[in-house]
C-alpha cells in the first residue's frame, strides 16, 4: 500500500512538473491581463475588482449563493429574469468559501475562478499533451490564455470552472478512467447548460467502446490493468511533417476485468448533474420536466438553429457604419467552422470532436445574447489544437513572439472591453 501511494504521489509530482511551463506561461498571461485592467480601470475612475466580481452574471451567482433560488426581475416588456437560469455548482462553491473563510460570496467567486482557471489550463495541457505531445500542450494552453475574451477566465463567472471540469473529464475518457470521467461530467452538468457537451462526449466514447468490445474481443493473453486502459485511447504515429498524429484506437479491450461495469457506471453518472437540476427546476416551477426551457424563455434565450444570429449578422450589412462589424462576425464564424473542420481532418479523438461540436453548436445557434457568443465559445478548447500544432512547429523564439504579441493585444482588449460593454 505504501509503495502504491508513493508511486501515485510520484506520478502526480511528475505530471505537475511536466505541466509547469504551461501553467507558468498561463499565469503570466493572466497577470498581464489583470495588470492592464487595473491600469485602465484606474484611468477611467472604475474599480477593476468590482468589474471582475460584481457585474452581470457574477451578481446573479452571488445572489444565489447568499439568498438561494427564487429571486427574479420582471421587466417592463413582460420578460421575467429568474435566477433559476443559473446552475448551482459555482454558487455552492462561493458559499463554501464564505463559510470556511472571512471572504464574501463575491470574493469566493473570484477565488474559485482563479483556481479553476489554473485547473482548466492544466486540464487543457493534459489533453493536448496526451494527443499531440508536451510542446503542443503548452501552445494550446497559451492560445487559450490569449483569446480576446480571456479576461473572462479571471471573472467570477462559471466558464473557468466548467472548462476545468470538462477538460479533465475528457482526459479521463481518453485514458480510460470511466468513473472519474462520469463524476466530472456530472459536476460539469451542474455548472452550465452546456454540460450537455461533456455528457455527449462521454456517452459517444462509451458507446463506441461497447461496439468495439462486441466486434473485436481482446485476443487471448492481451495485457490488462492500469497500463492497458479501455476506451478511446491513442496510438502514436509520425506524420510526414514531423508532428505526431493520433487516431482513436481501442486499448485493453473486452478482456480487461471490470472495465465494462466501470464504463457503464461512468456513463450512468455523467448526465445526473444536468438532468437532476433541470428536473428540480421543473418541479419547483410546477411546469414539468422541461420547465427549465420556460425559465430560459423568460430571458429570451433558446435554440433556433442559428436563425436569429444569422439575421443579426445580416442586419449589420444594411448600413455602412456597421458593415465592418458584420464582416468581422462573418469572418469569426467562418474561422470557428474552419477550425472544427481541421479538427475532423486531423482525426482528433472522438470525445474531443463531439465535445467541441456540441459546444460550438449551442453557442452559435442560441437565439439571444449575441454579444455573449465569444464567451460561450471559451470552453471549446479543442478548436485551438490545430493552431497549437502549427505554433509548436515554429522555433521557440518565433512562437514566443507570436504568443507575446497576442498576450499584449488580449490584455489591452480585455481592459477596454470590461470597462465598456463587457461580457453580457
Amino acid at each position: 500500500m505504501i509503495d502504491l501511494d508513493t508511486c501515485a504521489g510520484t506520478a502526480r509530482v511528475g505530471a505537475l512538473r511536466r505541466a509547469a511551463p504551461a501553467l507558468l506561461g498561463y499565469a503570466a498571461v493572466r497577470v498581464l491581463g489583470l495588470f492592464a485592467l487595473a491600469l485602465w480601470s484606474q484611468a477611467r475612475g472604475k474599480d477593476a475588482y468590482t468589474l471582475l466580481t460584481a457585474r452581470w452574471d457574477a451578481l446573479w451567482y452571488t445572489r444565489v449563493a447568499e439568498l438561494g433560488y427564487g429571486y427574479e426581475v420582471r421587466l417592463p416588456n413582460g420578460d421575467v429574469h429568474s435566477n433559476l437560469a443559473f446552475f448551482p455548482l459555482l454558487p455552492w462553491l462561493e458559499r463554501l468559501v464564505a463559510a470556511v473563510s472571512p471572504l464574501s460570496y463575491a470574493d469566493g467567486g473570484f477565488v474559485v475562478s482563479l483556481l479553476a482557471s489554473l485547473a482548466a489550463a492544466w486540464g487543457i495541457f493534459a489533453v493536448a499533451d496526451h494527443v499531440y505531445g508536451p510542446r503542443a500542450g503548452v501552445c494550446a494552453v497559451l492560445l487559450w490564455a490569449v483569446l480576446p475574451v480571456g479576461i473572462v477566465q479571471s471573472m467570477a463567472y462559471s466558464e473557468s470552472l466548467f472548462t476545468a471540469l470538462a477538460a479533465w473529464s475528457l482526459y479521463a475518457v481518453l485514458t480510460g478512467r470511466w468513473v472519474t470521467a462520469g463524476v466530472l461530467a456530472c459536476l460539469a452538468g451542474l455548472t452550465r447548460p452546456v454540460g450537455l457537451a461533456v455528457v455527449a462526449a462521454v456517452w459517444a466514447a462509451g458507446a463506441v467502446s461497447f461496439v468495439r468490445d462486441r466486434s473485436a474481443p481482446a485476443p487471448h493473453g492481451a495485457r490488462t490493468g492500469p497500463g492497458a486502459l479501455d476506451g478511446p485511447a491513442t496510438r502514436r504515429a509520425t506524420a510526414p511533417d514531423g508532428a505526431r498524429a493520433f487516431a482513436s484506437a481501442p486499448v485493453g479491450g473486452a478482456g480487461a476485468p471490470g472495465v465494462r461495469p466501470r464504463r457503464a457506471l461512468g456513463m450512468l453518472l455523467a448526465p445526473l448533474g444536468a438532468a437532476g437540476y433541470v428536473l428540480w427546476v421543473g418541479h419547483r416551477t410546477g411546469t414539468g420536466p422541461l420547465g427549465y426551457l420556460d425559465v430560459q424563455a423568460g430571458w429570451r434565450n433558446g435554440f433556433d438553429g442559428g436563425y436569429a444570429f444569422a439575421r443579426f449578422v445580416a442586419e449589420k450589412f444594411t448600413a455602412f457604419p456597421s458593415v465592418p462589424a458584420g464582416l468581422g462576425l462573418t469572418l469569426g464564424v467562418g474561422l470557428v467552422v474552419w477550425l472544427y473542420v481541421i479538427c475532423v481532418r486531423q482525426r482528433q479523438p472522438l470525445p474531443l470532436l463531439v465535445y467541441a461540436g456540441v459546444v460550438t453548436a449551442l453557442a452559435l445557434c442560441a437565439s439571444s445574447y449575441f454579444g455573449s457568443k465569444p464567451r460561450l465559445l471559451l470552453p471549446a478548447f479543442p478548436l485551438l489544437l490545430p493552431l497549437a500544432l502549427s505554433l509548436a512547429r515554429l522555433r521557440t523564439r518565433r512562437s514566443a513572439l507570436v504568443v507575446g504579441s497576442a498576450a499584449v493585444a488580449s490584455a489591452v482588449y480585455g481592459a477596454l472591453w470590461l470597462n465598456g460593454s463587457g461580457p453580457p
